[in-house]
C-alpha cells in the first residue's frame, strides 16, 4: 500500500484528480485481503492492486467511470462464483466488498495523505478510519477521521460518538499497521487501518540460523536488521539483504534500532551470556514479538536470571521460547521456516495450527457423493 500512498501525495502535490478503490471487507476465498488498494488516475493508469483478473478490471473500470462523470464515494461487491473464478484462473469462490473513492480536491485530503506517507518513512504511527455506511441520516460514505500517535484527531465521521469509538478501536491497532471494520453502536459501518514503518525483524546473531533468515524475511517484505558483535558475522557480505548491520554489543546493538510494535526480535546468539543480554534488551524493548532459540533448559536458566534483574514476569510469559512452531525442524534452514512461520501468525492474529480439512466437510462430501462413512 505504500506506493499506492505515494502516488497519492505526489498527486495532491500536483493538484491532480485520482481514485483509490480499497478492499474493505471479504467472505470466503478471494485473491487479496481487507486494506489492498488500487489508485487510478485521470488519463487511466494505476498503481497497487486488488488481485488481478476480472475483479480488477471492472473495479478499475468503475473508478475511471466516477472520474469522468463525478460522484461521490460508494461501495460495491464482487462475487466470484465458481464460473468466473474458473474463467479468470483464480482458485477461490468468495465475495468482496470495495470502496471506490474518488478525490477531486486533493489539497482536502492532503493532510491525511502526508501523514499517512510520513508514517511509512518513519514518522510517528498514525490512523484512518473511513464511514462506509452511515446510520441515522448522519455522515456519507467516505467521511474519513485521521487520529494522530499522541491521541489527537481532524476530521469527522459525521457524529461524536461515532468518532470516539473510532479513535478508541483506531489507538489499538495503528502501531501495527492492521486494518479491520468497525460497527459502531448506532450501526454504522467504519473501515479502520493503521500506519506505521514497514514491519521489520532484528535478528541478534549472525550464525548459521540467522543467515537461513534472513532471506525469508526479504522475500515476505520485511525489513531486516542484524546485530552481532562479531565484525565476520556482521557484514553485508554475509547478509547483503538487511537494511542495516550492526557491529556492537547485543544489547547496545538493539537499542541503536527504532524498535516499534510490529518489530520482531529473533535471539539467536551463540551462547547463553550473549542470550542473557540479547533478551533482556528485546523484552524491554516495544518489540511485538521477541523469540529465543534454544532448548527449554537454557530458557529456564535465562528467565532466571532476567527475573533477578527485575524484568517483569508477564513480559517473558509473552516471549516464544524456544521459538518456532512445532513442525520438527533440525536444520537452520527447518528452524528458519518454523521461526517465519510463527511470526507470521503472531502478526495476523492466528495460531498457527493446520489448515487441512476438517473432518465434517469430508463426511459431508462423502454423503453428497454416496460413498458409505
Amino acid at each position: 500500500m505504500e506506493d499506492v500512498f505515494k502516488e497519492a501525495l505526489n498527486l495532491v502535490e500536483k493538484n491532480r484528480p485520482f481514485v483509490i478503490a480499497t478492499v474493505v471487507g471479504t467472505k470466503g476465498s478471494t485473491p487479496q485481503k481487507p486494506g489492498a488498494k488500487l489508485l487510478v488516475r485521470e488519463d487511466g493508469s494505476g498503481v497497487g492492486t486488488l488481485g488481478g483478473g476480472c475483479v480488477e478490471g471492472d473495479i478499475w473500470y468503475a473508478s475511471q467511470m466516477l472520474l469522468k462523470e463525478g460522484g461521490d464515494a460508494k461501495l460495491t461487491d464482487y462475487m466470484l462464483n465458481e464460473e468466473i473464478a474458473a474463467r479468470e484462473g483464480l482458485v477461490c469462490g468468495g465475495t468482496m466488498y470495495f470502496l471506490i473513492d474518488p478525490v477531486f480536491d486533493p489539497k482536502s485530503i492532503a493532510n491525511p495523505i502526508t501523514n499517512i506517507v510520513g508514517a511509512y518513512d518513519g514518522d510517528s504511527s498514525v490512523g484512518l478510519a473511513t464511514l462506509l455506511k452511515p446510520a441515522l441520516g448522519k455522515g456519507n460514505t467516505g467521511d474519513k477521521l485521521l487520529l494522530a500517535k499522541d491521541g489527537s484527531f481532524s476530521g469527522s465521521l459525521g457524529d461524536y460518538l461515532r468518532d470516539n469509538e473510532a479513535v478508541e478501536a483506531l489507538s489499538k491497532l495503528v502501531d501495527y499497521g492492521r486494518v479491520t471494520t468497525l460497527v459502531t453502536k448506532d450501526g454504522s459501518q467504519v473501515f479502520l487501518e493503521g500506519f506505521t514503518t514497514p514491519a521489520s525483524v532484528v535478528i541478534a546473531g549472525g550464525g548459521h540460523i540467522s543467515n537461513a533468515l534472513a532471506p525469508l524475511v526479504n522475500m515476505l517484505g520485511l525489513r531486516l536488521h542484524v546485530v552481532d558483535d562479531r565484525p565476520e558475522f556482521a557484514n553485508k557480505e554475509r547478509f547483503p539483504s538487511a537494511e542495516s548491520v550492526i557491529v556492537a554489543d547485543y544489547a547496545e546493538g538493539i537499542k541503536q534500532l527504532d524498535i516499534r510494535p510490529n518489530t520482531s526480535i529473533v535471539v539467536a546468539t551463540r551462547g547463553h551470556r550473549e542470550d542473557d543480554r540479547a533478551l533482556e534488551a528485546a523484552v524491554k524493548s516495544p518489540a511485538g514479538y521477541v523469540g529465543l532459540v534454544g532448548s527449554k533448559r537454557k530458557t529456564i536458566l535465562i528467565y532466571e536470571e532476567l527475573l533477578k534483574n527485575d524484568v517483569p514476569l508477564e513480559r517473558l510469559a509473552a516471549v516464544h521460547a524456544p521459538v518456532g512452531l512445532d513442525i520438527g525442524a533440525k536444520t537452520p534452514e527447518e528452524i528458519a521456516v518454523s521461526i517465519m512461520g510463527e511470526i507470521v501468525a503472531f502478526r495476523e492474529g492466528r495460531s498457527g495450527k493446520t489448515l487441512a480439512m476438517e473432518s465434517r466437510y469430508l463426511k459431508k462430501l462423502a454423503t453428497k457423493v454416496g460413498v458409505a462413512v
